[in-house]
C-alpha cells in the first residue's frame, strides 16, 4: 500500500521490525526499529536498523499490505486503505458516524467559591473536540491537572504562559485575553484540544474573585463563539449500567467480552471527605457473567472514576508537640509541650479553636524530668587500720555525697549504684607461726639445657609476715626457694637477624634506608653467626626500604674557595654562592640569613723580609699556584716567580 507516513504507520513499521528481535542476525540478537532515510525507489521496503547502532538492513522486499509508504501522495483514508476516503468523525472513530459518543455541555457561573483552586469537572477518557472558554475576561485562571493530580497548566500555584500543553494523549492550546479596542468586549481564557483523551483530566478554576465562567460544548466550533465541544466515547448517564460496546462494527466482529462498572470500593477515609471508586469488571456480553480481565481489551478498559464519600466532618482531637528540653541540665526539672485542637478536613488536618475540644481530656502539657544528678561521691579519708592483728577483720574509710558547690548533702542526692565502698575485709595473716611457700614456677628458667625453678617462701607469724633465715620465730630451716631443672636438649635454631635501619640517604624527598641481614643460630640464649645458606629456607627480611624525608626545598650551593690572593700578609679567598632548587635551577626562595660567605681572609701570617734584589719579582699572576704545585725547582718558574719562590724557600728554612 502507499500513502503519507503517519504516527500509526510508524507504529505498524515498528511492529513489523520488532518481529525480527528474536531472529539472530550475524550471530547475535538486536532490537530492531524502522529506518526511514531510504531512497524513493525503496520506500515500500521494510528497512530496519538495530537500536543504538549505525547500520540498517532490508528485512523484507515489501511492507505488510496496508502499511503506507514514505513520501507518496495518494487518496488514502484514515484506515490506511487506498482510495477508501474514510475520515475520523468527531468521536475520534475512523469512518464512524458520530454515534459512539455523546455531547457533554454545562456551565459554571455566578458561584461564590473560596480563594484558590475549585474543581469544575472531570474530563473522561475518549473526549474529543474539547473547548472550554470564559464568557468574558476575569481575574480568574483556568487550570488543569491530570488524574493523578500533576499540573498540566496553571496547576502548581503559578500562572503558566499561553501555549500548547501535552496531556491525556492530546495537545491543549491555552489562550489568555488580549487588550481590545474601546467598546469591544474582551474575551476570556480558553483551553482547547482535538482529543481523543487517553486518561481522565481534571478542570479547575483558580479564583481571586467571584467572577464566573461557563463551558458549553457544541457540535461545531466557529470563530467568535465562546463555546466548546466535549465528546466522550462510551459514556452513559447511568454509571451502574454496562458500558455499551462500539456499534460501528459489524455484529459478528463485536467482542464477546466487555467492561462493566461494578460496585464501589471501600471509602478511603471514615470522615472528612474520602474517596471511592467503581470497580471495572470484565463480563460475557451474552451471559452478563464476570470473567477474568485478560479476556477483555485492556486498551479499552475505562479509568475508575473517583467519587467523594464520608464527607461529614471528623471529630476534633488534641495534638501534642514534642517535649521541650529539660529546664535544668541536672537535678529535678520540668519539660513542656504545646497542645493544639485540630480537626481533619479531607486529607489534611487544620488547627481549630480550642473550644471545639472542650469536651475532650487534653494530654499533659508539663512533666518532670531529670537529665542527671548534680552531686557526686567523694572519698574523704584513707583506709583505717585493720580491726584485728591476725586473721580476717575489717577496715573502713569515709565516703560522702558532695554537691557541685562542694558542700556535703544527703546521700539521696548521689547515685547509690556508683557509691565507693566504705568498708572491706582485711586479712592480717593466719594466727599461727610456720613456713609457707608457693608451688614451683611452671617453667624452667632456661629454654634448653640446665636452669632453675623458683618459689616464694615466707614465715607467717602472729605479728605478720617476716622473712625467715633458718631460725627466728619459725621452727626449722627455711625451705629451698630454688631447685635445678633442665629445659631439654639445646638444638640450634636458624633465624635471620636484622640490624636497625640506617638513616635515610637523602636529606629531603624520597630515598632509601639499609640494614644488615645476617643468619644466626640460636642455641638457648646464645647466638652464633652462620652462613646465609643456613637460613635459605626462611623468608629473608628486606635489606632496603624506601624512606621519605619531607619536601625538598631550595638550598644554598657553593664552589670551592679560590686560591688565596696573597701568600702572606693577609690575602683574600673567593667562592661562588647560588640558591638552587632540587632540580638544580636558580631560585630566589633561599633564606638570605643563612647564605654562606662569599669571601674570607687568608694567609694572615706576616711576610718574611723582602728580597733585596730588585730584579727578583713575580712576573706571573699565578705564582701562588706555582709555589703550591712545587714548581720552583724548575729554572723557568724560579725566574718567572722569583719573589714567591724565594719567600717559600725562606719559610722552609725557618721550619
Amino acid at each position: 500500500g502507499t500513502g503519507r507516513e503517519t504516527g500509526a504507520a510508524l507504529d505498524s513499521r515498528a511492529e513489523q521490525c520488532a518481529a525480527f528481535n528474536t531472529q539472530e542476525f550475524m550471530g547475535r540478537l538486536y532490537n530492531w526499529e524502522p529506518f526511514t532515510e531510504v531512497g524513493a525507489d525503496k520506500q515500500c521496503e521494510l528497512t530496519c536498523r538495530p537500536a543504538s547502532y549505525r547500520f540498517y538492513v532490508r528485512q523484507a522486499e515489501r511492507v505488510r499490505d496496508g502499511t503506507p509508504c514514505f513520501n507518496v501522495s495518494s487518496n488514502d483514508g484514515c484506515d490506511g486503505v487506498l482510495g477508501s476516503g474514510s475520515v475520523i468523525d468527531k468521536c475520534g472513530v475512523c469512518g464512524g458516524q458520530e454515534t459512539s459518543c455523546r455531547k457533554v455541555t454545562g456551565s459554571f457561573q455566578n458561584v461564590v467559591v473560596p480563594l484558590g483552586y475549585h474543581k469544575v469537572l472531570d474530563i473522561p477518557p475518549g473526549a474529543t473536540f474539547i473547548n472550554i472558554t470564559e464568557r468574558r475576561a476575569s481575574p480568574n485562571y483556568l487550570a488543569m491537572r491530570s488524574g493523578t493530580g500533576a499540573s498540566v497548566v496553571n496547576g502548581r500555584w503559578a500562572v503558566d504562559p499561553p501555549g500548547e500543553y501535552q496531556a491525556g494523549g492530546t495537545t491543549f492550546t491555552y489562550t489568555r485575553p488580549r487588550t481590545h479596542a474601546e467598546g469591544e468586549e474582551e474575551k476570556g481564557e480558553s483551553l482547547k484540544a482535538p482529543g481523543p483523551t487517553s486518561t481522565q483530566l481534571q478542570l479547575y478554576v483558580s479564583t481571586g474573585t467571584q467572577d464566573g465562567f461557563y463551558f458549553d460544548p457544541v457540535s461545531k466550533h466557529e470563530p467568535g463563539h465562546d463555546k466548546i465541544e466535549l465528546r466522550s466515547r462510551g459514556s452513559a448517564p447511568n454509571r451502574n449500567a454496562r458500558i455499551p460496546p462500539r456499534t460501528d462494527l459489524p455484529l459478528d466482529t463485536q467482542p464477546p467480552f466487555v467492561w462493566k462498572r461494578g460496585g464501589l470500593t471501600e471509602c478511603s477515609a471514615s470522615c472528612g471527605k474520602g474517596f471511592q471508586y467503581r470497580e471495572i469488571l470484565c463480563i460475557n456480553r451474552h451471559t452478563d457473567e464476570e470473567v477474568p480481565e485478560r479476556k477483555c481489551d485492556s486498551a479499552a478498559k475505562p479509568v475508575p472514576e473517583e467519587e467523594p464519600c464520608n464527607t461529614h466532618s471528623c471529630p476534633p482531637f488534641w495534638e501534642a508537640s514534642a517535649w521541650s528540653e529539660c529546664s535544668v541540665s541536672c537535678g529535678p526539672g520540668m519539660q513542656q509541650r504545646q497542645l493544639q485542637c485540630r480537626q481533619s478536613f479531607g486529607n489534611r488536618s487544620t488547627m481549630v479553636h480550642p473550644q471545639r475540644c472542650a469536651n475532650l481530656t487534653p494530654p499533659e502539657s508539663t512533666q518532670a524530668c531529670q537529665l542527671g544528678l548534680c552531686s557526686h561521691w567523694e572519698v574523704s579519708s584513707d583506709w583505717s587500720m585493720c580491726s584485728v592483728d591476725c586473721g580476717v577483720g575489717r577496715r573502713t574509710r569515709g565516703v560522702r555525697c558532695v554537691s557541685d558547690q562542694g558542700s556535703v548533702v544527703n546521700d539521696k542526692e548521689c547515685n547509690s549504684r556508683l557509691r565507693p565502698q566504705g568498708s572491706e575485709e582485711c586479712n592480717m595473716g593466719p594466727c599461727v607461726t610456720n613456713w609457707y611457700f608457693t608451688g614451683w614456677s611452671s617453667t624452667c628458667s632456661a629454654q634448653c639445657g640446665p636452669g632453675v625453678q623458683r618459689r616464694e617462701v615466707v614465715c607467717l607469724t602472729r605479728g605478720g609476715v617476716r622473712e625467715g633465715k633458718g631460725g627466728g620465730e619459725c621452727v626449722g630451716d627455711k625451705p629451698a626457694e630454688m631447685k635445678a631443672c633442665n629445659g631439654g636438649l639445646c638444638v640450634p635454631t636458624a633465624m635471620w637477624y636484622s640490624s636497625p635501619w640506617t638513616q635515610c640517604n637523602v636529606p629531603c624527598g624520597n630515598g632509601t634506608q639499609r640494614r644488615d641481614i645476617i643468619c644466626v643460630h640460636k642455641t638457648g640464649n646464645d647466638f652464633a653467626v652462620v652462613p646465609a645458606s643456613e637460613c635459605a629456607h626462611l623468608d629473608k627480611p628486606a635489606a632496603v626500604q624506601e624512606c621519605e624525608m619531607g619536601e625538598c626545598r631550595a638550598q644554598w650551593f657553593t664552589t670551592e674557595w679560590s686560591a688565596c690572593s696573597r701568600s702572606c700578609g693577609k690575602g683574600l679567598q673567593m667562592r661562588e654562592v647560588r640558591c638552587l632548587t632540587p632540580d638544580k635551577t636558580h631560585s630566589p626562595e633561599c633564606d638570605s640569613n643563612t647564605k654562606p660567605e662569599q669571601e674570607q681572609i687568608c694567609n694572615t701570617i706576616p711576610c718574611s723580609p723582602q728580597v733585596s734584589d730588585e730584579n727578583c719579582r713575580d712576573r706571573r699572576h699565578n705564582c701562588v699556584m706555582v709555589v703550591q704545585a712545587r714548581l720552583c725547582v724548575y729554572s723557568y718558574y724560579k725566574t718567572a716567580c722569583c719573589a714567591s719562590c724565594t719567600q717559600s724557600a725562606q719559610r722552609a728554612k725557618r721550619q
